[in-house]
């Protein structure tokens, strides 16, 4: 089985990386930027629509609304970044939001803020990458025919992708995501210029189409209610923000330096790109509606069901560029794109935050191993199940995932905000020094604002989105955080039952006596082994066990036992229901019954092969044995591995695997001094021959 998936693994993902080669992986701030803030720079090209389709419900006289709700969002932004800014500095470990929660405010908090999080990842993932397929479809119809189809495979080469490591994928997004900022940039540039200087008119495809207002004449309470609702929409442009804070260690050196002026950079980016699609969306008179087929009127006609409507960002390229022209396509194609390697920011936090939660023994300690490459790959592959199961049900939908959005990461900044208060408060109560105290009063200041206004910003998106899906993210939430506190009770009561006394205990007495029993069916090389290694370890009482399930071939073993003169006794169990296991099980645990103190060591021979489908015609009542073993007290079970020819090939095949050197590794010349060698390509291939880990059971064949 090593065989047949090392070479498509080494294909898809790449040699394996040796541990001390981790600080290789680390990123520079130029690839930092795409890496971990393409979520929050990417909603751009959806977070402007969120707005007008919102305020649309009341036509479109609501629409003079928007650059109000978007100078919120950008005092929103600017002040999550500045509060964020002070938590990399403070906590520069990579628990970002979790390890302030937790430190400050308690592990109940903590976990609150994990389980947000995680939830807040998964929808990250599935909503990028719906909205990624939406605008694609616009182009392509086979898209959009097999929506969900082409969404799970999207999930599925961006996992493969982060596989092949944080420092590969972040080069490979890098590109598209600097495409489609300047994009952006040029689009808001020329649109100005055309505008204020040439006084150019620009028109949105859907500038000469009217709106339905589902609410006419919404005034007091109405009013500030859709509003707020618009203003929660918008905030979508503020996901993926703590990536940055979880992900410091991924940074080069100074970490928190480099952390925090990415995080600067990030949010300069995205509140200009925001404010000005939403400028030029006014301007060129871009008309959204919830429900187009019904509500978006041309000619006082609906446009009706057959009718796709595009992207604010789609729309006023088209106006600024022209429909076709080079600029309008590049911004297509990188809008699209950008928005499936938008995710790559949910890959980059979920993997990181599943370690630090494993290592705190919230959730199951694979999630803290690295892989090959030196990500984490099980959290990696974790994640993209989840938003993959999440994709299906909702049918890559993004209209339907969005509302599900942005609850679980305000979740996360009030809290932290609220913990990193505390911080200074406990900091402040010992700090002597005038200037240390004079930042951190300035610091405290900047997290309570932040802790305030984040916290409103939440009140607002559960109000106003609960009844639109806010309750399923919840509801994730809810259960991240049974699972998690569930998996810590267990590891806890674990850890308290294997714990060493300091004393003498039952543990550390040595048995009586210890009684080996060794599991024959027939007469063979494998038999004879195991029988020679019994003797080896000089036990107090040894005997041959089998069971009677043919008594014909029991004679027939009886007799060459005989004529063989074997000097160990051998004991045959009858078994009128044709059981081999129960039989076994029952005589073990009376030897148990009858002497307590005494072990009792069970030797199973063992076939090793070398392919994988012979390991379906060998050992497989033994493996029940073992695993029924496992649970009977004071019993020690030992397998003598007996290689079969197959597996003395695989081993010879492996190890010329290992000894390969590809065509013109020779002229290459020696390896640079000081650098430790690759490992071959075929890792986990080595030491044992392949089977011989995974093989189980007796000769019973």
């Amino acid at each position: 089985m090593s065989k047949l998936t090392d070479v498509p693994k080494r294909i898809l993902i790449g040699r394996a990386l040796r541990s001390d080669r981790l600080g290789e992986t680390l990123l520079p701030k130029r690839i930092a930027l795409p890496v971990f803030a393409s979520d929050p720079l990417s909603s751009v090209a959806y977070a402007p629509g969120e707005v007008l389709l919102v305020l649309s419900i009341a036509g479109v006289s609501a629409y003079h609304y928007s650059p109000w709700i978007a100078l919120a969002v950008v005092v929103l932004m600017f002040t999550v970044v500045a509060s964020y800014r002070q938590n990399v500095h403070a906590y520069p470990s990579g628990g970002g939001d979790y390890e302030v929660a937790t430190t400050n405010l308690g592990a109940k908090a903590g976990l609150t803020v994990a389980s947000a999080l995680l939830v807040d990842y998964v929808l990250t993932v599935a909503v990028s990458i719906a909205s990624g397929i939406e605008n694609l479809g616009s182009a392509v119809p086979f898209v959009v025919e097999h929506k969900v189809l082409c969404a799970v495979a999207v999930i599925v080469l961006l996992t493969l992708m982060n596989l092949r490591g944080v420092k590969e994928s972040g080069k490979l997004f890098a590109i598209p995501t600097y495409v489609f900022v300047g994009g952006v940039f040029i689009m808001i540039a020329w649109g100005a210029f055309r505008g204020l200087v040439l006084d150019d008119t620009m028109r949105a495809p859907t500038a000469q189409y009217t709106i339905k207002a589902e609410h006419q004449g919404l005034a007091g309470f109405a009013l500030v209610f859709l509003m707020l609702r618009a203003f929660s929409s918008g905030c979508a442009a503020l996901t993926g923000v703590e990536a940055i804070s979880n992900g410091v260690p991924a940074f080069r050196k100074p970490k928190s330096k480099n952390a925090a002026t990415t995080l600067a950079a990030m949010g300069l980016l995205a509140v200009t790109m925001f404010c000005g699609i939403i400028v030029l969306a006014l301007t060129t008179k871009v008309r959204m509606a919830e429900n187009p087929a019904t509500d978006l009127l041309k000619n006082g006609i609906g446009v009706g069901a057959d009718y796709v409507q595009n992207p604010v960002i789609t729309q006023v390229a088209e106006a600024v560029f022209g429909k076709g022209s080079f600029f309008f396509v590049v911004l297509a194609a990188a809008t699209a794109l950008v928005l499936f390697l938008a995710a790559n920011t949910a890959y980059n936090g979920f993997p990181v935050l599943g370690s630090i939660l494993a290592q705190d023994r919230y959730l199951p300690r694979q999630l803290h191993t690295r892989g090959d490459r030196l990500a984490f790959s099980n959290g990696i592959v974790l994640l993209a199940g989840a938003a993959t199961l999440l994709t299906v049900i909702y049918g890559a939908d993004s209209t339907r995932l969005i509302q599900l959005y942005i609850v679980g990461v305000f979740v996360s900044f009030t809290l932290s905000q609220t913990g990193m208060v505390r911080h200074w408060n406990r900091h402040l109560a010992t700090e002597k020094d005038p200037a240390k105290r004079r930042h951190m009063v300035r610091s405290r200041a900047i997290n309570t604002f932040g802790a305030f206004f984040t916290g409103l910003v939440l009140v607002v998106v559960l109000v106003t989105k609960f009844t639109h899906g806010a309750w399923v993210a919840l509801l994730g939430m809810c259960i991240f955080y049974a699972t998690m506190t569930a998996i810590r009770k267990h590891y806890d009561r674990v850890a308290s039952e294997i714990a060493a006394p300091e004393g003498p205990s039952d543990d550390s007495v040595r048995p009586s006596r210890v009684h080996s029993v060794v599991l024959i069916s027939k007469i063979h090389r494998p038999t004879l082994r195991a029988l020679a290694y019994a003797k080896l370890m000089r036990s107090d009482s040894l005997e041959a066990l089998t069971v009677n399930v043919d008594p014909a071939e029991t004679k027939a073993l009886r007799e060459e036992w005989e004529r063989r003169g074997i000097d160990v006794p051998l004991k045959v169990l009858d078994s009128p229901y044709r059981e081999i296991t129960r039989p076994i099980i029952e005589y073990v645990k009376g030897l148990r019954k009858e002497s307590p103190r005494d072990a009792v060591s069970v030797i199973i021979p063992e076939y090793v092969v070398g392919h994988w489908y012979e390991h379906l015609l060998h050992n497989q009542s033994a493996l029940r044995l073992k695993g029924r073993l496992l649970f009977t007290p004071g019993v020690m079970v030992t397998s003598v591995p007996y290689q079969l020819e197959s597996s003395e090939a695989a081993r010879n095949r492996a190890r010329k695997r290992q000894e390969w050197n590809a065509p013109g590794s020779v002229r290459r010349g020696p390896a640079v001094q000081g650098r430790p060698k690759e490992p071959s390509g075929t890792a986990g291939s080595s030491g044992s021959p392949a089977g011989s880990s995974g093989s189980s059971g007796s000769g019973k064949g």
